[in-house]
């Protein structure tokens, strides 16, 4: 099965809404974007460190590699890019209002960014293809997030560059350099996942 990492943003909406009712392999994923979006994950080699990925769920196979540089919206409307956070680590989660793995563990990211307090900036961006730019704030504030802004990449961009299904945490040092990976749902407020994020404060500058 060939690789096609650009038919994602060729096939359009219709296709979208179609894949975003039907889960991923795995039971705490969902797809991210077009059936076509599965052969970029299913066809890829594995990376160097997989084995050690599956076994602990964090994959470091990326370490060091610079973030997307793709653009997405602020809640301001504006348009953005990880740069535009550079400065201290941040813990990214790509996720969706569709997404019941999703929402499931954003009150625990919604903790874990009061736990982290100024250290670490928790990014939610949602990955919804709507045309209506205040469903996520009205998605969040429905349910009485107290930190989780509502930022959105309409256009999946970066569900597209990373070649994951939702939800999918990235975890960057100060620098904009990535330090792990996490695909899945998980509780970001435990001891665990806390250890992990501090280990965007250990890189050396």
């Amino acid at each position: 099965m060939s690789s096609r990492p650009g038919v994602v943003l060729l096939l359009g909406s219709a296709l979208f809404a179609a894949a975003c009712d039907r889960q991923a392999t795995a039971p705490e994923q969902a797809t991210a974007s077009a059936p076509a979006s599965d052969e970029v994950v299913a066809g890829s080699a594995p990376p160097a460190g997989a084995a050690k990925a599956a076994a602990t769920g964090f994959d470091r196979s990326h370490v060091g590699e610079a973030a997307p540089t793709a653009a997405f919206v602020a809640p301001d409307g504006k348009q953005v890019t990880f740069a535009d956070f550079r400065g201290k680590p941040l813990l990214v989660n790509l996720w969706a209002t569709w997404c019941a793995p999703c929402i499931a563990e954003l009150p625990t990211l919604d903790d874990a960014a009061g736990r982290l307090g100024d250290r670490v900036r928790v990014l939610t961006i949602a990955q919804d293809l709507d045309e209506k730019p205040d469903k996520v704030t009205k998605f969040l504030a429905a349910r009485g997030f107290k930190r989780l802004a509502p930022y959105r990449d309409p256009a999946v961009a970066l569900s597209t560059a990373y070649a994951a299904n939702l939800p999918a945490t990235i975890l960057y040092d100060a620098r904009g350099r990535e330090v792990w990976r996490r695909l899945g749902g998980f509780e970001w407020n435990t001891p665990e996942a806390m250890r992990a994020i501090a280990e965007a404060s250990q890189v050396a500058g």
